[in-house]
């Protein structure tokens, strides 16, 4: 069988080890690489390439970087690579209808949820947030949808609770990538075909913004422990304290405060907000019990133990977090 002409689309770290294996699949002829352009980072505002640019610039493949994938221009360019089939995964832009419908083989996108649960920006924080027992990659023949089109392989990952967003992304890559290297050949050969998707247990995750990593109180313990593990690396999760903002990095619900009930409820209602001490450590009243912040960090500071942080400042327990706008 002739190598498919394939262009592939990506950005995010979840779309590295599809694009690794890409190179190497001796049915798949990559004309072409489509990522995010180039953006300012970190505390030096450094322009920088996408995690996949750069790796594709390594390798080296044809990259291109369009501000707007609609774009005439952008439309022209990828046109003229003639691709018999398109691959996406963690790109960031819509694609166009001429573009959906331009490789014979199907423009095809790795979605990393059990769709159509979780889809949209976000599926892998959702499924955390969530409490979800399990997630998984979804390979599906785009539409015009949002993570609407036809299944073509589904492969479910069980969740052990204590996943952290980097690590569970690490994971569901290295799935995405070995699920898509065992469709493409019976793909490509007509041999699988692709099931309509049903709205039914649908959800959408949507974009995170900067404000939603203030950890509310009025949330309860095991919700807040999850969005510190579901919110890494950004937007984070962090208090405003008299002491300033303090990022939580791990939290758990305190092994006293799991049940609250009668008298106790109110006490807790009438609390919450307030930063405690919990044995050595420090802990956050919410509306059903109590959050220790196993590791914080400061800012301007470095991660450190709650204990330790909370050792050093005795004036913090007893004071409530402020509430308010994130600045």
């Amino acid at each position: 069988m002739t190598a498919a002409r394939t262009v592939f689309l990506g950005s995010g770290s979840f779309a590295v080890p599809i694009l690794e294996m890409l190179v190497e699949h001796p049915q798949i002829e990559l004309r072409a690489v489509v990522t995010a352009p180039p953006r300012a980072v970190g505390r030096g505002q450094r322009i920088a390439p996408s995690v996949v640019g750069s790796r594709a610039e390594a390798m080296p493949l044809a990259v291109l970087a369009p501000e707007r994938l609609r774009a005439p221009e952008a439309i022209d360019q990828l046109q003229a690579f003639r691709p018999d089939l398109i691959i996406l995964a963690d790109y960031g832009q819509i694609v166009p209808r001429s573009l959906l419908e331009l490789p014979p083989q199907g423009a095809l996108n790795l979605h990393p949820s059990l769709l159509p649960r979780h889809r949209g920006a976000t599926p892998i924080p959702a499924a955390i947030l969530a409490g979800d027992r399990s997630t998984g990659v979804s390979l599906m023949r785009m539409d015009e949808g949002l993570d609407t089109g036809p299944l073509i392989a589904v492969r479910e990952v069980p969740l052990n609770g204590d996943e952290t967003t980097p690590v569970l992304e690490a994971a569901l890559a290295r799935v995405a990538a070995k699920l898509l290297a065992r469709s493409l050949s019976p793909w490509l050969a007509g041999r699988l075909g692709a099931t309509r998707q049903t709205d039914e247990g649908a959800s959408l995750s949507r974009p995170l913004r900067r404000q939603d990593g203030r950890l509310d109180p009025s949330r309860s313990a095991a919700s807040s422990e999850r969005q510190i593990r579901a919110y890494q690396p950004w937007p984070g999760s962090f208090l405003e304290t008299d002491e300033g903002r303090l990022v939580a990095w791990q939290g758990r619900v305190w092994d006293g405060a799991e049940q609250t009930t009668g008298s106790e409820s109110r006490v807790v209602d009438a609390a919450r907000g307030l930063l405690v001490a919990v044995g050595e450590g420090l802990g956050l009243v919410t509306t059903d019990g109590i959050l220790e912040l196993v590791e914080v960090q400061p800012a301007g500071g470095r991660r450190m133990r709650g204990s330790e942080y909370a050792r050093g400042r005795p004036g913090l327990i007893g004071s409530r977090v402020r509430e308010g706008t994130v600045g």
